[in-house]
This record gives C-alpha cells, sequence and structure tokens, in this order.
C-alpha cells in the first residue's frame, strides 16, 4: 500500500488547513537563508519532496510563471502553494509565515538603530554597506550568467546601463525594461515556445484574476496621480513602495535601485541608513523584501514604528501578489506565446543592466573609500561565489570590518 505522506495529490485540490500551512511556513521563515533561488530549492524540498502537496512538473510550472511575473518571486511561490493547499486563507497563512519572522525582525533592527549612535555604530553602518557591495555584486554576477548568456542579450544589459547613466532615475528604469521587451522581440526568439507542463489548478477564476488586474493598473496609474493632487505624504509614500514592487523582474535584489530612488532621492531615508538595512537584511532568513519594513519603521514621518513597517511591508507586497493572483488563471495560455517569452527575455537583459548601474552608483561610489573597504567587499564576493558561504558569514565579516576600523 502507498504510503499517504508520499501520495502525489490532484494539482490544485484544497487538502490542507491554514493553520498547517502557517506553520509550515513558519519553520522556512525562520531557517531559510540564501535568497530567493535557496528559497525555492527550500520549498521544493518541503512541498514537493517531502510533504507532497504537489508534484514536479506543476511546481516547475508554478516556478516558471513566478519568474516570469514582475514581483518578489520566492514569496509568489509560497503565495501560490498556500492557495492551492488551504484556499485564499492559506495563501494569507503561507504568507504570513514565511515573511512576517524576517519582517518583525528588520522592523526591531530600524528601532534599535534610531536610537543607537557613536562611532561602534557608524562603523557597523559602513560594514553592512560594504556586505551589501558583495551581495549585489554576487547578485550581478549570477544573474548575468543566466540572463545574458550571449552577446545579444548582453548587449541589451549595456544599453540599459547607458539609459541609466544619461536618463533620470524612474523615467530610465521602466525605459530600460520597456527597450528591453521590445529588444528581446527582435533578438531573443531562439528558443522560446516551450509547450506548458503540468496540470494544475490554483483555484482562482477568470473574473477573480481579471479584476485583480484592473486593481493592479488602478494602483499604479492612480497613485502618483492621486498623489501629485493632493500632496499627501501617506499617498506618495504608498506610490513609492507600491510602484517599487510593481517594477522588479529577476529577482529582490533589482527592488534595491528602485527603492532607493523611491525613498532616499525625496529625502524620506537617508542612503546611509538605507544601505545598512539592505546589508542587515542580508542576515534574515526569509524573504529579502522585509526590507520593506525597516524602511517604514525607519522614516521619521507618520506612519513611523511599527504601524511605518507595516504600511511599508504591505504597500510593497501587494502588486507581485495582485499580478500573481490575475496571471494564475491564465498562465497556461499566456507561457506558450513564443512572443511573451521572446520579451521576457529581453527584459531580463535589462534587469541586469539596471543592477550593475545600481552596484556602481548606489553602492560603490558611497561605500568603497580606502584599499580595505575594497579587499573587505572583494573577499565577501569570494565567499558567497566562490565558496559558496552562508550571507551571514558575510555579514559578520562586515561587521567585523567596520567595527574594527572604528576601534584601531
Amino acid at each position: 500500500m502507498e504510503d499517504p505522506r508520499h501520495a502525489t495529490p490532484a494539482a490544485g485540490k484544497v487538502q490542507g488547513s491554514p493553520l498547517e500551512v502557517l506553520l509550515a511556513f513558519s519553520r522556512l521563515g525562520v531557517s531559510a537563508f540564501g535568497g530567493p533561488i535557496a528559497h525555492l530549492g527550500y520549498f521544493r524540498e518541503e512541498f514537493v519532496r517531502r510533504r507532497a502537496w504537489l508534484d514536479e512538473a506543476t511546481y516547475a510550472d508554478l516556478v516558471a510563471l513566478c519568474q516570469f511575473l514582475p514581483g518578489p518571486a520566492s514569496s509568489q511561490v509560497g503565495f501560490a502553494l498556500g492557495l492551492m493547499r488551504a484556499g485564499p486563507l492559506g495563501a494569507l497563512a503561507a504568507w504570513c509565515g514565511f515573511t512576517l519572522p524576517s519582517a518583525i525582525l528588520m522592523t526591531a533592527i530600524a528601532l534599535g538603530a534610531a536610537a543607537t549612535r557613536g562611532a561602534v555604530a557608524q562603523g557597523a553602518i559602513h560594514g553592512l554597506k560594504l556586505v551589501a557591495v558583495a551581495v549585489v555584486a554576487q547578485a550581478v554576477f549570477g544573474m548575468a550568467r543566466t540572463l545574458t548568456p550571449d552577446g545579444r542579450r548582453a548587449a541589451i544589459a549595456v544599453a540599459a546601463v547607458a539609459m541609466i547613466a544619461f536618463l533620470s532615475a524612474t523615467v530610465a528604469q521602466l525605459a530600460a525594461i520597456g527597450v528591453g521587451a521590445l529588444a528581446g522581440l527582435v533578438l531573443c526568439r531562439d528558443g522560446a515556445g516551450a509547450a506548458p507542463t503540468g496540470a494544475h489548478d490554483f483555484r482562482v477564476s477568470r473574473p477573480v484574476g481579471i479584476a485583480a488586474f484592473a486593481l493592479y493598473v488602478v494602483l499604479l496609474a492612480g497613485a502618483p496621480a492621486l498623489a501629485a493632487a493632493t500632496h499627501a505624504d501617506v499617498i506618495a509614500r504608498f506610490d513609492a513602495f507600491y510602484r517599487s514592487g510593481a517594477l522588479v523582474f529577476g529577482g529582490g535584489h533589482v527592488v534595491l535601485p528602485l527603492l532607493k530612488h523611491a525613498v532616499v532621492d525625496p529625502g524620506w531615508i537617508s542612503q546611509d541608513a538605507f544601505l545598512a538595512g539592505y546589508g542587515a537584511a542580508q542576515a534574515m532568513p526569509g524573504p529579502l523584501f522585509s526590507f520593506g519594513a525597516y524602511l517604514g519603521a525607519a522614516m521619521p514621518s507618520v506612519p513611523d514604528g511599527v504601524a511605518g513597517a507595516a504600511f511599508g511591508l504591505a504597500a510593497l507586497y501587494l502588486p507581485g501578489l495582485l499580478i500573481l493572483v490575475a496571471a494564475l488563471p491564465f498562465w497556461a495560455f499566456l507561457r506558450g506565446l513564443p512572443m511573451a517569452q521572446a520579451a521576457m527575455r529581453g527584459a531580463n537583459a535589462a534587469v541586469v543592466g539596471i543592477l550593475a548601474a545600481a552596484l556602481y552608483a548606489t553602492l560603490w561610489v558611497s561605500t568603497v573609500k580606502s584599499p580595505a573597504d575594497f579587499t573587505a567587499a572583494l573577499a565577501g564576493f569570494v565567499l558567497l561565489v566562490a565558496f559558496r558561504a552562508p550571507p551571514i558569514i558575510v555579514v559578520l565579516l562586515g561587521l567585523a570590518v567596520g567595527i574594527g576600523s572604528v576601534l584601531v
């Protein structure tokens, strides 16, 4: 007789409870280090191999969808897994279990940093900024190998760097992604058109998907217009977080330049505090988007503190979850379109350029000031890439270098 623990369930069949989902994802929320790619590996081991909530083909299809869409891919996969297992409450339980542990820690760091002064604290901040240099350099390196494997896509990435360098920040990022997608339609058609795999039912109807997409578009277009019309700071902040979450392609690290332009340039938070929080996020388990909780808590204007953390986290995540719900009923059709795949190849190549420009302009220029800084950042990069060290090791190295530089 087959062991029920290893039986392959019918894809999309609601078999569990929200509490079961919450407990499963909470365990990952406190232990899943290593970034989005590692998270997808944890999910496969836990929910495909160990718990058998779905089969390999369905999981592969789900990962492909979330990599196709803007937003935090690993969090979107977790949300969809919870939806498949226990319906809408299961989706909410999966998001809470996976996200809240790191979000709570990042909120505590933001509140503690506000009360921390002195040379040691400044040294720690500098060390965390060096960590951010190493981590983003690793992300650029890894994404370039995957998303720009040929000369055509490498050229799209270089063009995106040039656009970032010569255009205003917000216009440049939108233009780079748009031009990359158009270039992909012309240059990146090879290999597109793979047939869909895995039968799945995410229990989202087409009317619900259409409504979610309409809300996604209304908020994306309406929030900046409303902010301009009312001059309300809270609406402007919602728009900043929401727009950043809506334009993230290619992984959570891409949110760095988007959020920097959205919250540092208007003066809501200093660049040092921004980069220190980003560095601290590398030491957290769970999703990198918990950085939104840090930013919301660290901003001086209302809402701030815990309320600000909840505000920033929700606004940053909302577009990615809305576009996921919108796409679920249509995914089998969409992924079979060669033109859609080609456009995404070009857009993803542009993302590499956007992140490379951020590595230089946002991080390197303001952080690497001495041979010791360069050595520490390079050591962190080598540890991550060549030795596959856990990010927490690089965080500890950065803190040691930063604090040591003010004590010696």
